[in-house]
C-alpha cells in the first residue's frame, strides 16, 4: 500500500514538472542571435533568431535620437521579413526576422563608427543575446552598453575574431526595454553610410541672428523700405509744394466774399487732409444755411436738456446751382421735408454719409486736384500691404519651421507694415491741387491774421457768415462766431442773423456758445465717430 502510493506521488510530480516547464521557459526570457552585416552603401542587414519567446512578441525600435541642439537623428528601418512593421513596433510572426537600417553610421575623424541598438525595445525579457557585426573592412575600435538607453555599462562580453573584420558581443539577462547598443569602428570611407538628420523646430534656432541671416535680413530691409520710399517718391508726392506759391492777399473784392479759387469749405477740407469726413459735412451746413438753402433753428430748453436745432429748408432756394456733393447732402438732410430736428438725423443720416462722402471725393477728382480719389488710392495701397503681411506671416512660418531664415519672413512682415500705414500718404495732389492747396493756406493765414481791412457795415454780416464755414475747417469756429455776433447790418445790436435763429431771450452775444455746441453736436449726430484734423 504504501509502495502505491509512493509510485502515484512520483508521477505526479512528473507531471507537474513537464507542465511547468513551458512556464518557467518563457519567464526565463527569449534568446537573441543577431548578425548584422554593414554593406558598402551604408545599409545595415540585420538578421535576428529568436527561440522560447511565448505568444505576443514585439519589440519597439529606436528610430529618432538626439543628435546636437538644432537637430535629430533618424534610423529608417525598411524591407521587414518575419514580423509586421506599424510606425516603430515590429510584432514578430516568425522565429527569423530580417529588416535593413540606414542612418546607423557616423563619420567621425579618421574612422565610421557603426553604432546600432542591436537588441531593445522587446516586450518581454531577454535572457541571452548574442551579436555578430560584419563590415566592410577591418574592426578599429568595439564598444559595447547595456541596460537603459542611456547606460555607460557596458555588455557582458566583446570581442573580434583573429582577422579583425568580425565583432561579437554577448549579454544576458535583459528587462524588458533595455537594450544592447553595440559600437563598432572601421576606417573613414569603408561605406558611404552618413547620420540621417531632421531639423528639430526651436524659435531659437528658427530666428537664428548670424552673419549670414543678418546681412541677408539688412539687405531684405533696405531693398524693400527703399522700394516703398521710391514708390512714395514717385507716386505719393504732391506736384508742387504748397509753401512755394502763395494765394492772394485778401479774399474780399468790392465789399463781396470770394473764396480762393472758388473753393467751398467741404472741398477745402477734403483738399486739406485728402479725406472727406465728418468736420467737411458739417461745415458743409453751415455753408448752406449762409448761402441761403437753409436756415437753424436753435429751439429752447429747459436746464438739463439736450440742445437741439431746426433745420428749415428755405423757400426758392436755387438747389439746382448745388454742387453734386452739396445736393446729395441737402437731399440727405431733408428727403422731402421742410424741417428737420438735428437729433433726428441721428438715425436716419449716417446711411446717406457713404454717399455724401463718395460725391465728395468724385469732385476734387472732377476739379483736377487729384488724378484718382484719395480713398481708393489709399485702400488700394493698404490692401497691398496688409496682403503683404499675410505673405510675410506665411513665409516666416514656413522659413522658421524649415530653416534658420524666420527672420527674413519677418523683413516682408516689417515691409508690408509700412507700406500699410505709408498707403495712407499715398494720395497725391496734382499741380494744380497744390496751387490750390497754397492759395488755401494764404486764405488760412488772412482769416486768423486780424487784419481784415475796412468793409462796410452793410456787408460785415454777410461777409463775416461766410467766413464762419471756412472757420469750422480750419478749427476756429469761436473765434469767427464771436466776430460775427460783434456786428449787424446797421449798427444795431439784433437778436438774430438771416440764418441763424435763436429762441426767447437769446441774442448775439450767446452766439459763439451756440456754434461751438452746434458744430460738436451735428458731427456727433452725422456719425458715431468724430474724424478730427490736424493741419
Amino acid at each position: 500500500m504504501t509502495g502505491i502510493r509512493l509510485t502515484l506521488a512520483a508521477l505526479g510530480a512528473a507531471a507537474l514538472a513537464l507542465t511547468a516547464a513551458p512556464a518557467a521557459t518563457a519567464e526565463a526570457g527569449i534568446t537573441d542571435e543577431v548578425t548584422l552585416t554593414l554593406g558598402k552603401d551604408g545599409t545595415l542587414h540585420v538578421v535576428e533568431k529568436i527561440t522560447g519567446a511565448a505568444a505576443g512578441l514585439r519589440r519597439t525600435f529606436i528610430t529618432r535620437t538626439r543628435y546636437d541642439d538644432d537637430n535629430d537623428r533618424l534610423y529608417q528601418v525598411s524591407n521587414v521579413k518575419g514580423g509586421t512593421l506599424a510606425g516603430d513596433v515590429l510584432t514578430v510572426t516568425g522565429q527569423t526576422v530580417e529588416y535593413d537600417v540606414k542612418g546607423a553610421v557616423t563619420p567621425s575623424g579618421s574612422v565610421e563608427e557603426l553604432r546600432w541598438f542591436a537588441v531593445n525595445g522587446w516586450n518581454q525579457p531577454v535572457a541571452q543575446a548574442t551579436v555578430t557585426v560584419s563590415g566592410p573592412g577591418q574592426v578599429r575600435n568595439l564598444s559595447c552598453f547595456a541596460g537603459e538607453l542611456t547606460s555607460a555599462i557596458g555588455c557582458t562580453s566583446a570581442s573580434m575574431d583573429h582577422t579583425a573584420t568580425q565583432a561579437t558581443f554577448e549579454q544576458q539577462n535583459l528587462a524588458p526595454g533595455q537594450a544592447l547598443t553595440v559600437v563598432v569602428g572601421y576606417a573613414k570611407g569603408s561605406s558611404q553610410g552618413a547620420p540621417i538628420l531632421e531639423r528639430r523646430f526651436s524659435l531659437a534656432s528658427a530666428f537664428t541672428l548670424d552673419t549670414v541671416t543678418g546681412g541677408a535680413l539688412a539687405a531684405l530691409l533696405v531693398l524693400m523700405l527703399g522700394g516703398i520710399g521710391l514708390l512714395y517718391w514717385t507716386r505719393g508726392r504732391d506736384a508742387r509744394v504748397a509753401g512755394h506759391e502763395q494765394g492772394p492777399a485778401s479774399p474780399v473784392q468790392n465789399g463781396h466774399f470770394s473764396p480762393p479759387d472758388g473753393v467751398r469749405p467741404g472741398q477745402i477740407g477734403t483738399l486739406v487732409d485728402e479725406q472727406a469726413d465728418v468736420v467737411d459735412v458739417t461745415a458743409t451746413i453751415v455753408d448752406l444755411a449762409v448761402r441761403g438753402y437753409l436756415r437753424i433753428d436753435e429751439q429752447p430748453r429747459q436746464t438739463y436738456d439736450a440742445p437741439d436745432w431746426m433745420l428749415v429748408r428755405l423757400p426758392n432756394a436755387p438747389v439746382n446751382a448745388l454742387l453734386p456733393y452739396e445736393r446729395a447732402l441737402y437731399d440727405a438732410i431733408f428727403e422731402g421735408r421742410d424741417a428737420v430736428l438735428l437729433s433726428q438725423l441721428s438715425g436716419s443720416f449716417a446711411s446717406h454719409l457713404g454717399k455724401v462722402r463718395d460725391a465728395l471725393y468724385a469732385d476734387v477728382v472732377k476739379q483736377g486736384w487729384f488724378a484718382r480719389r484719395p480713398d481708393t488710392e489709399r485702400t488700394r495701397w493698404t490692401t497691398i500691404g496688409v496682403v503683404l503681411i499675410g505673405v510675410g506671416l506665411l513665409a516666416t512660418v514656413a522659413l522658421a519651421w524649415f530653416t534658420t531664415y524666420g527672420l527674413l519672413g519677418l523683413a516682408v512682415v516689417i515691409a508690408g507694415g509700412a507700406l500699410a500705414i505709408g498707403g495712407q500718404y499715398m494720395p497725391a495732389k496734382t499741380a494744380k491741387g497744390s496751387a490750390a492747396l497754397a492759395h488755401t493756406m494764404g486764405f488760412r493765414q488772412y482769416l486768423f491774421s486780424g487784419e481784415l481791412g475796412e468793409v462796410p457795415e452793410q456787408h460785415r454780416v454777410e461777409l463775416f457768415s461766410r467766413y464762419l464755414p471756412y472757420a469750422v475747417i480750419f478749427d476756429g469756429v469761436e473765434h469767427w462766431s464771436r466776430v460775427v455776433a460783434s456786428v449787424t447790418g446797421n449798427g444795431h445790436q439784433s437778436d438774430n442773423l438771416y440764418w441763424y435763429h435763436g429762441p426767447a431771450e437769446w441774442d448775439l452775444s450767446k452766439f459763439a456758445g451756440s456754434m461751438r455746441t452746434f458744430t460738436t453736436t451735428t458731427s456727433g449726430a452725422i456719425s458715431a465717430t468724430r474724424q478730427f484734423r490736424s493741419l
